[in-house]
């Protein structure tokens, strides 16, 4: 028995949420294979080789280990390794995923410390320089970043931060969420002094939710292999042990979601990092055209103040408080068949969200952009005509 809920669609679903994104075919298609033998050779030969490549895709020399778990898994599993109930971690406010990430320590019985940010430009390193140059005792254990906030459209300095740190002359780990900026624009972990890298697969890594990253230095392992907190699932001890394969992913491993990494990661290396860079920044970059366009009637503007903070993998708009952004989201949903992120945080009621990352190219940006131009006039939103025009003119000024 079916119910209809609506008017049918056709034709592609513009999937342009900030996570989960486009999965290609090829992924999809990697994943339809029958199960395998996790713990024989041909298996475990696959693994080790993947989690080797997992290594150049975040730059380290480190250790990298897998988890059957969404980016907020990643999250948990880097704070129960190097912290423990009682140790103190310092925040920049980048916006909503910053402060939930601080929310989870203060849950695993953290003790955290923001340095406020009024979420409209990026976290300024000197800041954090300042706060542990007054931290004589090294209460502070490390500082929580989040590269790019999805909450807030708005990616901050790591390598500015790690040299921060440095000045301060403070051991604090630097850990860094990647989860919305990994392969969407550059990171080097080992190069800009990050400790501990958090990343998920639902993102630039075109896969389905389901995996979660923790790249780790020799730093960070000394500290966990040190660290009494108690853990079994996320314990990175065990996971990177040589000599006990099934403990690398405590269980059985997940093994449709790995077959489709190896084939993300082959497309990664088709197209070359450098190239992924390159079409985000262009990407991004029209929808910051069509958007500042539609601003000129004075309902929207884009969240990040500031153009050169702006993410290459979601921008966030504000709208004015006479108008629901809501009203947007289900237009573009139900009309136009284009699904939208919903505000974050303080900004919720304030604010909806255009994902542009991963497997996406010119023809889905402009599509996409044509489908909130019409939202914006069916929920009956200001704007100044010809935001796609705008769009266009930014894809084709080079």
């Amino acid at each position: 028995m079916t119910t209809n809920k609506g008017p049918v669609q056709r034709g592609w679903n513009f999937l342009q949420t900030p996570g989960p994104t486009n999965i290609p075919y090829r992924v999809l298609n990697a994943m339809n294979r029958p199960a395998v033998e996790f713990l024989g050779p041909d298996f475990v030969d696959f693994a080790t080789t993947l989690l080797a490549d997992l290594k150049a895709l975040f730059k380290t020399e480190g250790e990298v280990v897998l988890y059957a778990a969404n980016g907020h898994g990643a999250w948990e599993a880097a704070l129960s390794n190097v912290l423990k109930p009682g140790d103190k971690v310092l925040i920049p406010e980048t916006g909503r995923f910053a402060l939930s990430w601080g929310y989870m320590a203060g849950r695993l019985g953290i003790e955290t410390e923001v340095i406020e940010n009024d979420w409209r430009v990026a976290i300024d390193p000197a800041q954090v320089e300042a706060r542990l140059a007054e931290d004589g005792a090294h209460e502070i254990k490390a500082v929580l970043l989040v590269h790019t906030d999805t909450g807030t459209g708005i990616t901050s300095d790591v390598a500015g931060v790690a040299k921060a740190i440095a000045a301060a002359g403070h051991p604090a780990l630097l850990m860094v969420d990647t989860i919305a900026s990994l392969l969407t624009t550059d990171y080097r972990m080992d190069e800009w002094g990050a400790a501990v890298t958090v990343g998920a697969g639902q993102k630039g890594l075109m896969l389905p939710p389901g995996l979660g990253f923790c790249a780790v230095n020799e730093k960070a392992m000394r500290v966990c292999r040190d660290n009494p907190n108690p853990r079994n699932y996320w314990d990175w001890r065990e996971r990177v042990d040589p000599d006990e394969f099934y403990l690398a992913f405590c269980g059985t491993a997940p093994e449709h979601l790995m077959f489709g990494l190896r084939e993300a990661i082959d497309m990664i290396r088709e197209e070359g990092e450098d190239a992924i860079f390159a079409r985000h920044h262009r990407l991004s970059r029209a929808v910051h055209a069509a958007v500042d366009h539609w601003a000129g009637a004075g309902a929207l503007e884009n969240n990040a103040v500031n153009p050169d903070e702006r993410s290459t993998s979601v921008t966030t708009i504000l709208v004015d408080d006479a108008y629901d952004p809501m009203d947007i989201r289900i237009a573009c949903r139900d009309r136009f068949n284009t699904g939208l992120g919903n505000g974050m945080g303080k900004i919720i009621k304030t604010s909806f969200r255009i994902g542009h990352m991963g497997d996406l190219n010119e023809p889905m940006i402009l599509g996409a952009l044509g489908a909130v131009e019409a939202g914006l006039k069916v929920a009956g939103v200001p704007y100044t005509p010809g935001g796609v025009e705008a769009a266009i003119a930014s894809l084709t000024e080079n």
